[in-house]
């Protein structure tokens, strides 16, 4: 049985992690719930990966990351935060992950929807509502011309120049009045991007919904679902009540998506989580469950891991990537620890050892002893034998 000496809690404790992964993979598609994984990219460890440079990717890992994820049942939304986009992945790695994501998902028969959003203009500089909607119609007719469906990402530049809610809603109706198939609106909160502060043109939340409902509202064929990232499980279904027939709410919660998902019985949430990316196991076999009208083991299964996400969404919560690519790492799913601008060292030696644990907890450890050895590697460059 493999045991470990962690710093976990101040102090440094014996601990064994011996609970394997007993989930299994579907036999057919989830059918009661639509769930996204925002997948993270796997860097090229030979690579110069640090901030002030261009970061290389390792191909042959992140679209077999992918292919795993598509295993488990799951969507896979591509080319996301979760992807370290505007924190590492730029715009041109961005077209090349999209164009070699979608050959895949066409050739395996997998869900996907790909990001579309603003993150090439500069961010330095000021720039007008026109170059944001030139910038945005650039992305979005690249995702649709390689033949996908497009996540209209929120957009820094339109968080720092638009004037009011009004601003907003031209850019949006714009856009949406162009696509060829309903998109996936992205609403993500300043906790997970401070630059993206007082979105939909204010810092009121309540207002900011009103916004946002509006223009959804006034583009209902063109919408195909939001995704919002606010970690607010009460205003998510505020908002699914409001939404017109036939628009979907994808939690991007992480510290609620058990609720949210199950539902209240009248409403529930579809998913488009960065957490189902290090879960994929828990949660395929969770909406399995679900499949089979047994609530009480959605719940049973996926409740268990709401502790892992949260500790790996705590407070910075855009610093989450690392703890969802180390435990990628943990589960060899790729062969190193290295992420696009050096991310992986974001987050401290005891935090990634109680995400050990918790992970270990979850069920959601593939392989102990691999995981065990690899947590070794690290601790001991820590200085902890």
């Amino acid at each position: 049985m493999p045991e470990l000496l962690l710093p976990l809690d101040g102090k440094l404790l014996r601990r064994n992690i011996a609970r394997a992964c007993e989930y299994k993979r579907p036999l057919a598609g989830l059918k009661s719930r639509i769930a996204y994984s925002a997948a993270h990219v796997v860097a090229d460890p030979f690579a110069e990966q640090n901030p002030q440079t261009g970061s290389a990717i390792d191909w042959e890992s992140t679209l077999a990351y992918r292919r795993y994820l598509w295993d488990w049942g799951l969507g896979v939304a591509e080319a996301m935060d979760t992807a370290q986009r505007g924190m590492g992945l730029s715009w041109p790695a961005a077209q090349e992950l999209i164009t070699r994501a979608l050959a895949d998902a066409r050739a395996t028969g997998g869900l996907i929807a790909c990001g579309a959003g603003t993150d090439h203009l500069p961010e330095n500089q000021s720039v007008t509502l026109e170059d944001i909607a030139a910038a945005y119609e650039e992305q979005c007719g690249f995702v649709e011309n390689q033949g996908g469906r497009v996540i209209l990402m929120a957009s820094r530049a339109l968080a720092r120049t638009a004037h009011s809610v009004d601003d907003y809603a031209t850019i949006y109706s714009r856009i949406l009045g162009q696509l060829r198939q309903p998109a996936i609106l992205h609403w993500l909160g300043d906790m997970f991007d401070p630059k993206l502060a007082g979105y939909w043109g204010t810092a009121d939340l309540d207002a900011a919904m009103a916004a946002c409902l509006s223009v959804i509202k006034s583009n209902v064929s063109r919408v195909n679902g939001i995704k919002i990232s606010l970690l607010d499980k009460k205003r998510e279904e505020d908002m699914r009540r409001l939404l017109p027939a036939g628009v979907r709410m994808y939690t991007g919660d992480d510290f609620n998506y058990d609720e949210l998902i199950a539902g209240d019985g009248a409403h529930h949430s579809d998913a488009l989580l960065g957490i189902f990316d290090g879960i994929a196991p828990a949660a395929s076999a969770a909406i399995q469950a679900l499949d089979g009208g047994n609530l009480d083991g959605f719940r049973k299964i996926l409740s268990p891991t709401l502790e892992l996400s949260r500790h790996i969404f705590q407070s910075p919560t855009y610093l989450y990537k690392t703890g969802i690519v180390f435990l990628a790492w943990l589960n060899g799913q790729q062969k190193h620890f290295h992420m696009l601008g050096a991310v992986q060292s974001a987050r401290s030696i005891s935090h990634l050892a109680k995400l050990l644990v918790l992970a270990e907890e979850s069920g959601v450890l593939l392989d102990p002893d691999l995981a065990c050895h690899r947590m070794g590697l690290l601790l001991e460059l820590a200085g902890i034998q």
